[in-house]
């Protein structure tokens, strides 16, 4: 007995060390190395930049604006740099470029804290001015490298090591997003205990000294993962317009005229590129960039996933998520910091669960089925949302101007609010909360008066429907992703996550800019009601999505074949599955 339970336990130690050196695992850790990392960074960053800044949001402001615009105007040409040149390069340089320029921007915020008081006196404090400026710029290096990191692992990568196994590929996502969601948490209460026990100094040179380290862990990792999974190397070309337009629209039985498409891309690999820097002249380099950047949302809106990307993007053009925003309202209403962090908590296990959904109901009813029951889910929960604007304690008073708390500033002269706290706690930047000092009172109210109890049950609503909405949210963004990638071709993989990219940035901005429109706490229920819109219009996009892809089966749920997976993708799916098999591109956000 004692001798066969040996072979026994030796094939299990096997296979739990086959599974810690296989490359799926090797790339969840680098995964988390480097969104632990990220998270730290855009946690601290903020903060940092209103320390700088006599505690005013402003540079903050600067930044998120800056990292915005990047992405919405440079997101497609990081996606068509990632479709260029090879997986290996791509992640290693973005990795590189990453890292380092979050350790050159501690660096400059060390020095900064150290010869603040010198460099105000120099020049007039316009070298002073000049370090924000070089902290903004390579703050936003970093971000858009990050971005490129992103659509190269999370968009190429994941789906070359899971091969054809579109089950893998499910689980795969899934575990990425857990640990997103676990990171999220995690990573800003960890350098936020350094910063608050140390000091921002201390945060710098930790965050740095984190950085070099992971950077080098990361790049052993990438090597790893690259080594185990040959079909990394190889990688289809670029292709013409016209042959993408044929591949777009092939029919699902077409599938050797497919192939014979792909064995023309391969033969021609070879000769295209000198060919092209022969006649590219200086005026064509200028333009150059223009063109991709037209190209590539031409690229998106024919792709045949593009109602279920817009539908995604749409879910940006919300205030129902845990940001400074939703945050600062809920100061205002009385919620404590603890109650927020345990609401936090709340919302990452929920996020944990929808991805645990997911695995689950696309193995039921299909990937397609599944992005329709979560958005179903997700609304249903939003409604919550929705009714808690009209419920007793909702502040909601349209007749109240939204920009009565601007222009009491500006034409009475009152002062700006600043943060009173070295390390602020989370706070809105268009002057919803009044958290002086830690203070939680409505905006606008007397502190020599006490403020009356404002009633729980329309915040208790809003962050119930909130928290349970996530299941749903989480589920329905791994469906879209896993829909893009096994639906667009290969050669064009970076570009399209590119262009995906700068959806997300622009809806997300329009949000902040509904937010500056009306900032005050009685605007606050119509902003939800707007956002609701907003997420259900993204669901009626993805619902015509599904019409188009599954037609009369649209509502039959019944359990797949695994092997032929017939509803987990458009039709023209045959003919980009043999791309997929070619090409390994650098493609989360994440966030």
């Amino acid at each position: 007995m004692v001798r066969a339970a040996e072979p026994e336990g030796r094939r299990r130690g096997g296979s739990v060390i086959a599974y810690f050196t296989s490359a799926k695992f090797l790339l969840y850790l680098g995964h988390a190395l480097s969104t632990w990392g990220d998270r730290m960074w855009h946690f601290a960053v903020s903060v940092f930049l209103v320390e700088l800044y006599g505690n005013s949001l402003l540079l903050t402001a600067v930044y998120g604006l800056v990292v915005a615009g990047s992405v919405l105007l440079l997101g497609a040409l990081i996606g068509d740099w990632v479709d260029k040149n090879s997986r290996l390069k791509v992640a290693q340089t973005s990795l590189i470029v990453q890292n380092s320029s979050v350790i050159l921007c501690g660096v400059i915020l060390m020095i900064i804290f150290l010869f603040k008081t010198q460099l105000l006196t120099l020049y007039h404090g316009w070298l002073l001015t000049l370090c924000y400026i070089l902290v903004i710029t390579i703050a936003n290096i970093a971000n858009l490298a990050s971005t490129a990191t992103a659509i190269t692992i999370q968009r190429d990568w994941i789906v070359v090591v899971a091969g054809e196994d579109r089950s893998k590929l499910a689980d795969m996502n899934a575990t990425i997003r857990r640990i997103d969601q676990l990171t999220n948490i995690l990573a800003p209460m960890a350098v936020g205990q350094i910063m608050t026990f140390g000091s921002p100094m201390i945060g710098c040179g930790f965050i740095s000294g984190w950085n070099l380290m992971s950077m080098c862990v990361e790049y052993l990792l990438l090597w790893k993962v690259y080594q185990k999974t040959p079909t990394l190397a190889r990688k289809s070309a670029k292709v013409e317009a016209s042959e993408l337009k044929q591949l777009n629209v092939t029919k699902e039985g077409d599938t050797k005229p497919a192939e014979g498409v792909q064995l023309i891309i391969e033969k021609d690999v070879t000769g295209f590129e000198p060919q092209q820097e022969k006649e590219v002249g200086c005026a064509a380099r200028i333009a150059e960039p223009f063109i991709t950047f037209r190209d590539g949302w031409v690229a998106y809106y024919n792709q045949p996933v593009f109602l279920a990307g817009m539908g995604l993007a749409f879910l940006y053009m919300t205030v129902l998520g845990f940001d400074c925003i939703t945050t600062g309202y809920a100061y205002t209403q009385g919620l404590s910091g603890s109650v927020l962090s345990l609401l936090m908590g709340a919302s990452a296990v929920t996020g944990i669960m929808g991805t645990v959904a997911f695995t689950w109901l696309r193995r039921r009813c299909g990937l397609i089925r599944t992005g329709l029951i979560s958005g179903v889910a997700q609304l249903a929960c939003l409604i919550l949302c929705a009714i808690s604007v009209f419920m007793p304690g909702s502040p909601m008073d349209l007749t109240v101007s939204p920009f009565a708390d601007i222009s009491a500033r500006l034409f009475e002269n009152e002062p700006l609010p600043t943060i009173a706290s070295p390390v602020p706690e989370m706070i809105l930047a268009t002057g919803m909360p009044n958290l002086l000092n830690g203070s939680i009172a409505p905006a606008n109210s007397d502190p020599e008066m006490s403020p009356e109890p404002v009633p729980l049950i329309s915040v208790s609503l809003l962050f119930a429907g909130v928290i349970a909405a996530r299941v749903g949210l989480w589920s329905f963004d791994l469906t879209v992703t896993q829909l893009l990638q096994e639906n667009v071709i290969e050669s064009e993989r970076g570009i399209i996550n590119g262009v995906q990219n700068s959806m997300n940035y622009l809806l997300d901005l329009l949000h902040f800019i509904m937010v500056i429109l009306a900032p005050n706490p009685e605007a606050f229920g119509l902003l939800v009601l707007i956002s609701v819109s907003f997420v259900a219009m993204g669901h009626m996009m993805y619902f015509r999505f599904a019409q188009k892809s599954l037609g009369k089966q649209l509502f039959v749920c019944h359990t797949p074949d695994p092997k032929a997976a017939p509803d987990s993708s458009p039709p023209a799916q045959p003919a980009k599955r043999v791309c997929l098999s070619v090409r390994v591109l650098g493609p989360h956000q994440l966030q």
